[in-house]
């Protein structure tokens, strides 16, 4: 008797549970403030990486940008700079914002580090370097992604095992070394942007789209983890948008008379997006909304029917453009191999 009085109330809190997210999608919840948090972002050198830097800037967080490039880091740090010093100048001006204590909350500070964060032992000492130098952490952005560009027979296994390395095993070398001072304050924010590619796959690109599954399985038992634990205080974002226009993907395409209706996202409306879900503690983002089909058609169809559909839409192949231009870039010397 117990177990069906239970089953009843389990049936109650799953409807409930609907009706909350729909109550969500009809009206906008309240963003919460980030003004003086620490935010961790990997691969902030440049493409969304920088791009959440920025937004996160403009909301008062205190900047830690990691990559593995110096150079564009310190690019991303200055117009990070440039935003904090334009936010202090407008409250400066506004005296009825006023007051020595509404400037300092716009100025926030950037620390910049340099790490490979395929590699364990740069991420763990980069981490302790910052916990000693900026203190505990808020947000942990794992952001960094590497695209190896060539067909599995093609591609060489030091780049498979690169793509795996930083698009995947990174995320668990920055939790664990940020995670045990969110647990002992049940406080933080952790956020995995992975991919579409890591809820259904295309062919010729095994390796990214087994990072990206890869990445969503991690995210997605530690979030459970996180509520076994009744640790209710940090949060859990996945961000899976669909082709987003940074160039990583450069020459993908889909059928022409049906690109025009899924276009390349733009990177500037992908991140705000993704910073609105983040900021409203939104379990899970996929842009565009479409992508949420998609993934539940995958699950109800059979394997067949799928093949129809991506044959149809030109899904089946839309990567090969993308890896006959980068074999062809990478034989001209255009660019380095798995960056």
């Amino acid at each position: 008797m117990y177990i069906v009085t239970e089953f009843l109330l389990v049936t109650l809190k799953v409807l409930w549970a609907f009706v909350m997210a729909g109550f969500k999608w009809l009206v906008r919840p309240k963003e919460k403030s980030v003004a003086g948090q620490v935010c961790v972002i990997t691969g902030a050198g440049s493409g969304l990486g920088r791009l959440f830097a920025k937004e996160f800037a403009r909301r008062g967080a205190v900047l830690v940008l990691w990559d593995i490039d110096k150079h564009s880091n310190e690019e991303t740090a200055e117009m990070v700079r440039q935003i904090q010093q334009e936010m202090t100048s407008a409250v400066s001006k506004d005296g009825s914002v006023g007051g020595v204590q509404e400037v300092s909350a716009v100025r926030p500070q950037v620390y910049t580090y340099v790490c490979d964060v395929a590699k364990r032992e740069s991420v763990y000492s980069t981490a302790e370097k910052v916990q000693r130098e900026v203190g505990h952490i808020d947000l942990l952005i794992n952001n960094a992604g590497v695209v190896s560009g060539h067909h599995l027979l093609e591609c060489p296994d030091e780049l498979i095992e690169r793509t795996m390395m930083v698009n995947c095993h990174a995320h668990f070398w920055t939790t664990k070394a940020f995670l045990p001072k969110m647990l002992e304050m049940n406080h933080g924010h952790i956020v995995t942007v992975a991919s579409s590619l890591g809820l259904f796959t295309t062919a010729g690109v095994e390796d990214y789209c087994a990072s990206k599954f890869g990445a969503i399985g991690f995210h997605e038992s530690l979030s459970h983890e996180l509520k076994a634990a009744e640790k209710d205080g940090i949060k859990m974002t996945l961000v899976c948008p669909f082709l987003v226009d940074t160039g990583m993907f450069k020459g993908c395409r889909i059928r022409k008379e049906i690109a025009p209706l899924l276009p390349p996202l733009k990177p500037e409306y992908c991140v705000k997006q993704a910073v609105r879900a983040i900021l409203t503690d939104q379990p899970m983002i996929c842009t565009p909304r479409l992508m949420y089909m998609v993934t539940f058609m995958k699950t109800i169809l059979p394997f067949e029917a799928i093949v129809c559909m991506y044959r149809f839409l030109g899904a089946d192949k839309c990567m090969y453009p993308f890896l006959a231009h980068r074999k062809e870039a990478m034989n001209n010397n255009e660019m380095k191999p798995g960056r």
